[in-house]
């Protein structure tokens, strides 16, 4: 029998340079053969020749011959790309039925957003091109035709315009001031005057001004002319109090003049300059102890002083009070002046406003609510709202929010509708249209 080898002898056969060397492994070589790692449990030609006890395999020859079987075994096949020819027609049929059943629900989810599309285009092109042609009997009461004579009536500047509560903000700015808000039905306009050269000019800031546009030009003359023709004088009547609109002659438009600069300065000149619609009884007034409702309210705001307007017991110019001063719980009755600014000109601790001094309370609306979280009013704006409400409108006031949020749409017609069902009495609007296509009845 032959001797078994030493672990010496063992050892030198491994490190010898004619001893073969060991196998490699490459996972991406896909034609090797079986025989090329072989698996522990076939009998190598050593264990052949001496036997399974005459080999004395190392723990490193061990690990490496069973971490390459493993790699072998678990190896992944590669993967061979078939043409549409070559494959079964069974696969090839679940190809197409795949494609067919996520096709068919893109292709019909792409057409319904391309409808809905087109729906928004055109309502968005609806709500910027105005659209009002009225062809029913369109010679009706000219000459030679049907109704001759019969179409016109003296008060008919405001025919078919029914008044809402809104207020034109910045009325100047609009393409036609004053006459495009009586259009859309807003009855109160507003007017910032600045005095220079002892002239009252309009506009938004000194930049904007220009000489030929001025309080009276814009405001005091177009008023005149529209108040004389609503107040005719024929053998039927007789007229003086009837206001700007035809649907509702008791209807007061609120004239509010924001003082731009010095109050005190511009004061004089407000009140000369409305004389023209004072002396035809055009103006709401204070009698001292009544006051009277007439086709034009004036309303001074800005930097209008509030001892001025209450220097004498009568009066024709109304002021715009502070509405964050008249916040009460419903078991409240108590007036509390916090902030400082508009309302606030002239007016001394103890002040109060009420139907005799003032005709709206105002307040900008950012600054008495602040954030809306979430585009909705929190129970405690709410009950701001509520309570300044409840506060203004038991002194006989009338409730105006300005600097509401004008965008995204949708946002500012919620806040309106709130306004609305909340009692607010006026809207402060920079979208007349939209404001008149509003739903008033809440």
């Amino acid at each position: 029998m032959a001797s078994r080898p030493s672990r010496t002898d063992s050892l030198a056969t491994l490190v010898s340079p004619s001893a073969s060397p060991v196998p490699t492994f490459s996972p991406y070589k896909d034609d090797r053969d079986d025989t090329e790692f072989p698996l522990l449990d076939q009998t190598s030609a050593s264990d052949e020749e001496h036997g399974p006890y005459d080999t004395a395999p190392t723990p490193t020859n061990r690990c490496s011959r069973f971490i390459m079987t493993l790699r072998q075994r678990f190896r992944r096949p590669k993967r061979i790309a078939l043409s549409e020819s070559d494959r079964p027609k069974a696969s090839r049929k679940c190809v197409w039925c795949r494609r067919i059943c996520i096709g068919i629900p893109v292709l019909v989810l792409m057409t319904l957003g391309l409808i809905h599309m087109i729906e928004v285009a055109l309502g968005f092109g609806s709500a910027l091109f105005e659209y009002e042609f009225d062809d029913f009997l369109p010679d009706y009461g000219r000459p030679g035709h049907i109704g001759e004579g019969l179409a016109e009536y003296p008060t008919d500047f405001t025919q078919n315009v029914l008044p809402i509560p809104c207020h034109s903000h910045n009325d100047y700015w609009r393409r036609v001031p004053l006459f495009q808000a009586l259009h859309y039905g807003c009855t109160g306009v507003e007017a910032d005057v600045w005095l220079f050269d002892n002239e009252l000019f309009v506009g938004h800031n000194t930049a904007s001004l220009t000489k030929k546009r001025t309080f009276r030009s814009l405001y005091v003359d177009p008023l005149l002319d529209i108040l004389d023709r609503q107040n005719p004088t024929t053998e039927f009547a007789n007229a003086t109090h009837q206001g700007v609109f035809d649907a509702d002659p008791d209807q007061t438009l609120v004239l509010l003049v924001d003082f731009k600069n010095n109050g005190a300065d511009i004061w004089p000149h407000v009140y000369s300059q409305l004389e023209p619609l004072r002396s035809k009884g055009y103006l709401s007034y204070w009698d001292g102890s009544v006051k009277h409702e007439r086709a034009i309210t004036v309303v001074a705001t800005g930097n209008a002083p509030f001892d001025l307007v209450v220097a004498n017991s009568t009066r024709d110019i109304f002021f715009d009070a502070p509405l964050e001063s008249f916040y009460e719980t419903p078991d409240e009755a108590a007036t509390r002046l916090e902030a400082r600014g508009q309302g606030h000109n002239g007016v001394s601790e103890g002040t109060d406003f009420d139907e005799s001094n003032s005709y709206y309370a105002s307040v900008s609306f950012g600054s008495a609510m602040g954030i809306l979280w979430g585009g909705q009013l929190s129970a405690k704006q709410m009950n701001i709202i509520r309570g300044q409400v409840q506060g203004a409108q038991r002194r006989g006031l009338k409730v105006r929010y300005w600097d509401t949020p004008t965008w995204p749409v949708g946002y500012r017609n919620h806040i309106w509708d709130v306004l609305i069902k909340e009692r607010v009495d006026y809207l402060n609007v920079d979208d007349l249209k939209g404001a008149a296509t509003r739903d008033w009845s809440a």
